[in-house]
């Protein structure tokens, strides 16, 4: 059963920047497609971003430019760097897993952009 854990989310002012990562554990990592996704209170879950084992990524359309996802296979973690943040980036963000049929979910960090 693999096991993701996330960490580095927290209060930011508008227009600042907070990095969030995610450990992986077991799960064949280098196999697997590592994302990001966010739901804000009264919302859908929705997709930021995501990163296959070739580092190719995709992004949703409301945070293309601004947000970075990254992986280090050897480490065994997925990174998502949010820069120029927006208060409608307020949400819980939540890193995934998924490996064909399988699919991990952490058990998401919340961001809260405010001033």
């Amino acid at each position: 059963q693999g096991q993701l854990v996330e960490s580095g989310g927290g209060l930011v002012q508008p227009g600042g920047s907070l990095r969030l990562s995610c450990a992986a554990s077991e799960i064949n990592f280098k196999a697997y497609i590592m994302g990001w996704y966010r739901q804000a209170p009264g919302k859908q879950r929705e997709l930021v971003a995501i990163i296959d084992s070739g580092g190719t990524t995709n992004y949703g359309d409301s945070v293309k430019g601004r947000l970075t996802i990254s992986r280090d296979n050897a480490k065994k973690t997925v990174s998502l760097q949010m820069n120029s943040l927006k208060p409608e980036d307020t949400a819980v963000y939540y890193c995934t897993a998924r490996f064909l049929t399988l699919k991990y979910w952490g058990q998401g960090t919340q961001v809260t952009v405010s001033s």
